[in-house]
């Protein structure tokens, strides 16, 4: 190789070299700021430092590599494209650092919001809030930033001004394609403004009990009483009915019913929930009544009311409210308790009433006194 090459390649060479070497020490130094910024995440600069540290760990070394390559000799047109996928680094990187900013600014406000408080209504509405938004800007600026991405590449600005020219079929198509999307989108929005829904709110859905666990830019969890988790698209709390016990306060109020004999002492059982509900700290003070709401041929319903903080605690409750409830009429008004009855005694003035016939003489020895009475044919 003659001196000439020797020259020219050391010529390339160092720029790229020293740039490297600038980006390696950089890239190190601000990793280990990011280490020492989670291990302090109670001050407001680690955090800001977090969130930074690591796409500028990425995007300052490509910087370099960038005015690295427009120093070297090499032809223009390869400076250029390699410039240009270096700069596509760059912008994706600051795509990166805007994403995590808006989850740094979510994280905030959950942290200055916790919901393990007993009256977290205020903090459920904020937290809610906070999530669907940071999720659609998120995917927002996910979009945007790798379209610039892919609008610096001539053959696609090509495609998008072809695209442009038949923009009523190709929006028609893309309409109908991304209507999911989309609408999961302002799904999301609606959710966010007006909050039919809150995290840790308790819902029925689909005829299942649960509380809301995760709200996403798409779909929201709930966690079914029994551990399973339904997962459900945003856009069906909007179109379709539900049930939300959540939606200004946890109060409730819950039944028992009782199917209870006619001769039940409605003042004793009256009495009795009255005690139950007091001597019960699952019980808020609120409600407590029993009323006969339903009769029938053998038995009558009777309706218990009671009231809870919670629907958790209400549902305890109930349980309670029943069990002892049963147990003392048991004790103390066995009558109380449904049966059937049967009359099958005689009705007065028949023959059947009446001093069974004097035995003949001639049966004395041989018929069983009264082993023969009974109705006549």
């Amino acid at each position: 190789m003659r001196m000439a090459d020797w020259q020219h390649l050391a010529a390339v060479a160092w720029p790229l070299v020293v740039a490297l070497l600038i980006g390696l020490v950089l890239r190190r130094t601000l990793l280990a700021a990011a280490r020492r910024a989670r291990a302090r995440e109670d001050s407001l600069f680690a955090r800001v430092v977090q969130v930074i540290a690591v796409p500028a760990a990425v995007a300052l070394p490509l910087v370099f590599l960038a005015f690295a390559v427009a120093a070297t000799p090499l032809p223009r047109d390869t400076v250029g494209q390699v410039q240009h996928w270096i700069w596509v680094g760059v912008l994706l990187s600051a795509t990166w650092l805007a994403v995590r900013a808006v989850a740094a600014v979510e994280a905030r406000i959950i942290r200055e919001h916790p919901v393990d408080l007993e009256d977290n209504l205020a903090a459920r509405r904020v937290q809610t809030q906070a999530r669907v938004i940071a999720r659609v800007v998120q995917g927002v600026v996910i979009l945007v930033g790798v379209a610039l991405a892919l609008m610096t590449f001539p053959a696609i600005r090509q495609v998008g001004a072809t695209l442009l020219a038949s923009a009523g079929i190709i929006g028609l198509v893309a309409g109908i394609a991304a209507k999911p999307v989309f609408g999961n989108l302002i799904a999301g929005l609606q959710i966010a403004l007006a909050q039919p829904i809150r995290l840790d709110d308790v819902v029925i859905v689909e005829g299942e009990w649960g509380r809301i666990e995760e709200i996403t830019s798409t779909y929201v969890v709930v966690r079914i009483w029994d551990e399973r988790r339904l997962v459900v698209p945003l856009q069906w709390f909007i179109e379709h009915p539900f049930e939300n016990w959540t939606r200004t306060g946890a109060e409730l109020l819950g039944t028992v019913f009782l199917w209870l004999d006619h001769r039940t002492p409605m003042a004793r059982v009256r009495t009795e929930l009255q005690r139950i509900c007091a001597g019960d700290p699952r019980w808020d003070g609120r409600v407590c009544i029993a009323q006969v709401t339903e009769t029938a041929e053998h038995v009558i319903q009777v309706r218990l009311l009671v009231s809870g903080r919670n629907s958790g605690e209400l549902f305890d409750l109930r349980c309670a409210v029943r069990e002892q409830m049963i147990d003392c009429l048991a004790a103390h008004h066995p009558e109380a308790l449904p049966r059937l009855r049967a009359d099958i005694g005689r009705r007065a003035g028949t023959a059947a009433d009446a001093a069974p016939p004097a035995p003949s003489p001639g049966q004395a020895e041989t018929t069983s006194p009264g082993a023969e009475a009974g109705a006549p044919p």
